[in-house]
């Protein structure tokens, strides 16, 4: 399996984060998610993210169905997708490693 580098580096600095400042909170990660949805400006942005998040499911979705992939396999990316918005793709672009199936790349 290869395994794409910028991805990895951008996963492993963004989950890094993400635990450094979730160690440090004083409120729960739901608590914090209803905090965020009490304020028309921040759900603005919680639902805008949420709308990108699942623009990037339907394309993790459709790639994954072009690589022969399963919706089995997609489940773990799905979920992190719904908590950390960011880490599902990033895992699956990690994972993916940058190849192009085996059809297209013979087209080329």
């Amino acid at each position: 399996m290869r395994i794409s580098t910028l991805p990895l580096v951008v996963l492993c600095l963004f989950m890094g984060f993400t635990f450094w400042v979730m160690a440090g909170a004083e409120q729960s990660l739901l608590a914090f998610g209803a905090q965020l949805m009490s304020s028309p400006d921040t759900a603005q942005v919680v639902i805008d993210l949420y709308i990108l998040a699942a623009l990037a499911c339907v394309w993790m979705y459709q790639d994954a169905k072009r690589r022969g992939k399963g919706l089995g396999y997609l489940i773990p990316f799905f979920v992190l997708t719904a908590v950390f918005v960011s880490a599902g793709p990033l895992l699956y672009l990690v994972l993916r490693g940058g190849q192009e199936p085996e059809a297209e790349a013979s087209k080329i």
